[in-house]
């Protein structure tokens, strides 16, 4: 245990809540009764990249909620050199949004490490996602026990890396950020956005990409037991 820290926060998507396994299991199911031609893993290979993009424009104000949600699909379906109308990419991003949540595929030992901290820490979780869909996501994979607060960028009015999210993470938590610990899967929104905002940070590396070597990281979430 670390007896330097007493609030551990998390980000939800790509670091509790493996959001490219449900993901792909909730395209699986719109296409089959939309789409039967496009093979999944053929529209996934387009779309996880131009996913991250546009969640990298909408984390800093770029484009917005909409233009995200439509963005993504379009320009995937373009890529594919698939013909799509405005309304069917209406319809899909609806169902999508109506569907994520009824897989809750967790990373390997989310809950294990969930388990090992609760007693020692308070927990938290702090995510851009949106409120109501990162809502049925906690309580459907049944997190929500584990967690003292939840803060989502609709609720903060910003989203990571700016620093009044975590700013306002810290006052909801009455936390201290000498104190806290972020943990999260993206070295800009999480990490970054941590370290200056005036917290301590730890990236999830699950992928395994280059990190800078100041940075302490993990590969695995059981690997959390190092540090605390």
């Amino acid at each position: 245990m670390n007896t330097t820290i007493t609030d551990v926060f998390f980000d939800l998507d790509h670091t509790l809540w493996d959001f490219d396994k449900n993901s792909e299991m909730t395209f699986d199911r719109i296409f089959k009764s939309r789409f039967p031609e496009i093979k999944v893993q053929d529209f996934i290979e387009k779309y996880a990249p131009i996913n991250q993009e546009c969640w990298k424009l909408y984390q800093h104000d770029k484009i917005t909620h909409q233009e995200l949600r439509y963005n993504r699909l379009k320009f995937s379906f373009d890529a594919l050199n698939v013909e799509i109308s405005d309304e069917e990419i209406d319809q899909i991003s609806e169902d999508y949004i109506e569907f994520l949540t009824d897989n809750n595929h967790l990373f390997d030992g989310a809950i294990e490490v969930l388990e090992y901290l609760k007693p020692k820490y308070k927990l938290h979780i702090i995510t851009n996602g949106f409120a109501k869909v990162q809502d049925k996501k906690i309580n459907n994979a049944q997190l929500s026990d584990y967690f003292s607060t939840i803060t989502n960028s609709e609720l903060a009015g910003v989203k990571k890396p700016n620093s009044i999210i975590f700013d306002y993470a810290i006052k909801v938590s009455q936390a201290s950020k000498e104190s806290s610990v972020m943990i999260g899967d993206c070295l800009d929104a999480d990490v970054n956005g941590a370290l200056n905002a005036g917290l301590d940070a730890i990236f999830f590396n699950e992928k395994n990409v280059e990190a800078p070597t100041n940075i302490k990281q993990i590969n695995h979430l059981l690997e959390l037991k190092k540090y605390l």
